[in-house]
């Protein structure tokens, strides 16, 4: 979350209007992430997040989001709801970008995750890759595989932006995960994006996920290697197995894991290092200067990637 947009008091106003939720009482930026601009709502009836989307996301994608956060509400998966207008519309625009509210979502998001939080995020992804399986629309992952190697060209086009070491390994890697990446694991909706701080936390129960704008119809197997990533590697860059043997075994109890799917873990993980550090160094590169957010470092994710090109066997992250 960030904030890219201001929007005018009159124009706010004007805005909510269009909704039954009252009076508004207070409205704040959210400064944290790099995507859209986020503003925390505060009205007679309750508490809300207003999302402004920005560049990033594809207005021709966001039915898709915002009934899939519908659905997986309806089928108890803890996620922000969207409000609907009195017209019953959920989607309209306010200084000049398309915008939607949701329900705000009680709980915090862990700075240092335990093996608790890993359990029950896995969990959690289960249940929401089978709440899933009868939603009716879908959506390609337009940052899978086949979207990287823009990512790369732009980010080499700046001058003195990638050494030329890394330019040679980052193209080698890139070359080797178009060749072998898999077709045919079990796929359905995902959420793409499952970092800490897209998931909430009452002390070590998990509360809510959120932030679905990356959502999309690929391998459920994917999404785990995205967690990975994102939970099972200390602030040193050390490789916790007991968090993945955690995540693994918390998803395990909801929903069973297929021989190709653990088979393909090394790659797939390889791969949603590879996304995560092209679109992080993407946004070091081109971000606003007058975004609120800072980018995140890529290099974190550089590291991720040859501890993962290191796997020989699944038994590294936990798995048997």
């Amino acid at each position: 979350m960030a904030v890219y947009t201001e929007i005018p008091d009159e124009e706010l106003h004007a805005f909510l209007g269009q909704y039954a939720i009252g009076r508004l009482i207070a409205c704040k930026g959210i400064a944290e992430g790099i995507e859209n601009s986020n503003f925390l709502l505060v009205t007679e009836t309750g508490t809300y997040i207003l999302t402004l989307y920005e560049k990033r996301v594809k207005p021709a994608d966001l039915p898709f989001f915002l009934a899939l956060m519908d659905h997986l509400a309806a089928r108890g998966i803890p996620c922000p709801t969207p409000v609907h207008g009195v017209d019953g519309r959920a989607l309209r625009s306010v200084a000049g970008r398309m915008a939607a509210i949701v329900t705000f979502l009680s709980g915090l998001w862990p700075r240092r995750p335990t093996v608790l939080h890993c359990q029950e995020l896995g969990a959690a992804m289960a249940r929401m890759h089978e709440a899933g399986r009868d939603f009716p629309l879908e959506r390609a992952n337009d940052l899978s595989v086949t979207g990287w190697r823009p990512l790369l060209q732009a980010s080499c086009r700046k001058r003195g932006s990638i050494a030329d070491d890394l330019r040679f390994e980052l193209e080698h890697e890139l070359k080797l995960l178009e060749r072998d990446w898999p077709s045919a694991l079990p796929k359905g909706v995902i959420h793409a994006d499952l970092f800490p701080d897209n998931v909430f936390y009452e002390g070590e129960r998990l509360s809510g996920l959120i932030d679905f704008y990356f959502a999309c119809t690929d391998f459920f197997a994917y999404d785990l290697a995205v967690a990975l990533n994102a939970w099972c590697f200390e602030t040193d860059g050390s490789f916790n197995v007991t968090k993945a043997r955690r995540l693994f075994s918390g998803y395990r109890s909801e929903r069973s894991l297929a021989p190709a799917e653990i088979e393909a873990l090394p790659l797939l993980a390889r791969g949603a290092a590879m996304r995560f550090l092209l679109t992080r160094l993407y946004d070091w590169l081109y971000a606003p200067k007058n975004a609120l957010a800072t980018p995140k470092n890529p290099m974190e994710y550089v590291q991720k990637m040859r501890f993962h090109r290191g796997i020989r066997d699944v038994r590294s992250y936990g798995l048997d």
